[in-house]
């Protein structure tokens, strides 16, 4: 590892380390296919309904993670609610990974940085700028991070199967919500970025570090594209929500 005056561009290849996750968490009888769900409504709506059977379970200072099972028309899918910030995410992607899943379709939603993407509307990532800390660990020093080819390819299938409107781009990945300034959302946008998240390029690292495909599917939530901010009540539609862990879903168990 050479020596950098930026801590965070000091890569260290080394294919272990010392919290190797694999030393402290066991394989279980796992679905190989997975969904991380950040919409912890639909998964209590899916627990509530008895759809979701618990598997295992992750911990932190926050409590327990809980890794679901959902029989899907026969077929075995896991589901978890991997926290936010890409930190965290990356950290219950590693202890998921460990417990058996190999297959990975996200769902999640993102702020929009062109004002003609409207709440709802699905966004497929092609690329993700690493504005974060996580990916860095994972891969050396570069300027995005990518889906698997193979998961960025079912998720395509399926939407256009099913007819669903989407657009196809790279997002924004940072740390600092309160920090996404005017000059950084107009410079993102001039760099052919289309949305902003949390999570995805250290997702992505952390796939193609650990050989495991993974993609991801978003939906337009609020809009920082103007001069002000606008929250356009994002969270609160529930059958987006759904149909897009749906859609998820399917094109997971396409891999």
């Amino acid at each position: 590892m050479n020596e950098n005056p930026i801590p965070l561009l000091e890569y260290d290849s080394s294919p272990r380390a010392v919290t190797e996750p694999s030393d402290h968490i066991r394989p279980i009888d796992a679905p190989e296919h997975c969904v991380p769900c950040f919409f912890q409504d639909v998964i209590d709506g899916l627990h509530e309904q008895g759809r979701l059977t618990e598997i295992a379970a992750m911990g932190s200072e926050m409590g327990r993670h809980p890794l679901y099972e959902l029989d899907l028309d026969g077929r075995r899918l896991a589901v978890f609610q991997p926290g936010v910030t890409a930190p965290f995410a990356a950290a219950m992607l590693e202890e998921v990974i460990c417990f058996g899943c190999r297959k990975f379709v996200a769902c999640g939603g993102a702020g929009v940085l062109l004002p003609d993407i409207h709440v709802g509307h699905v966004i497929v990532p092609t690329s993700a700028v690493r504005d974060e800390g996580t990916s860095y660990h994972y891969l050396p020093a570069g300027r995005e991070a990518a889906p698997s080819a193979e998961a960025l390819a079912a998720i395509e299938t399926v939407l256009e199967e099913r007819g669903v409107e989407y657009l196809r781009g790279k997002v924004w990945t940072t740390d600092a919500i309160y920090r996404e300034t005017r000059t950084r959302v107009e410079r993102r946008r001039d760099q052919g970025c289309i949305a902003v998240e949390m999570e995805a390029a250290a997702f992505f690292a952390v796939a193609q570090f650990r050989g495991v495909p993974f993609g991801q599917l978003l939906y337009g939530g609020d809009d920082v594209s103007g001069e002000e901010w606008d929250r356009r009540d994002w969270q609160k539609h529930r059958t987006v929500r759904e149909e897009l862990l749906w859609l998820a879903a399917e094109a997971c168990l396409r891999l």
